[in-house]
């Protein structure tokens, strides 16, 4: 009987995000999982780049903190599931797509994602270096990636009744009450 889940060749185990998709050191050991896991999910769904369900799919799978924020129970399983159909149906129109809002400047050394997903990233960082924190981190990638009401993450949350306002508040709260 043949496995249903394909193997991993070594580069894809490998935890360190690939070349040119992590543009400087601002995004270190807390997010590269994140980033490797959204890249294989993108070349998994025949996808041209990572966009922004990608790495908040892969953020959820990695970061406590943003499962947290997103609350328990039905809410955030209504999300994984809409988030794991992009790939057998919801979601497909995605394919031949870029993710461009329009409304964000084209990130330089963003190889590999998509503008919005790159300006995210971006995002993330900025965030981070206003706490002080030399580094992104879950939760400063979390907020950044529901600030476009264009992306597709904030779609996705949209079909799980999850208020990207009320994500906010919580990744506020949160950062507030944490030691990051």
């Amino acid at each position: 009987m043949q496995p249903r889940i394909p193997r991993q060749s070594a580069g894809e185990q490998d935890p360190r995000p690939p070349a040119g998709t992590d543009a400087d050191d601002r995004f270190g050991p807390e997010l590269a999982p994140v980033v490797t896991g959204a890249r294989r999910r993108a070349v998994r769904d025949g996808d041209r780049q990572i966009d922004t369900a990608h790495l908040l799919h892969s953020l959820l799978e990695h970061d406590a903190d943003a499962r947290a924020v997103l609350g328990d129970g039905p809410r955030i399983a209504r999300l994984l599931g809409y988030l794991v159909q992009r790939s057998i149906g919801y979601g497909l129109r995605w394919q031949s797509a870029v993710e461009d809002s329009g409304a964000v400047p084209v990130v330089p050394g963003a190889a590999g994602f998509s503008p919005l997903a790159a300006a995210a990233m971006e995002d993330a960082g900025e965030r981070a270096a206003r706490r002080g924190r030399d580094r992104a981190g879950g939760l400063d990638l979390l907020a950044a990636l529901v600030a476009d009401p264009q992306a597709r993450a904030v779609e996705v949350l949209a079909r799980a009744a999850i208020e990207p306002r009320a994500v906010l508040a919580g990744v506020t709260e949160r950062q507030g009450t944490s030691s990051r």
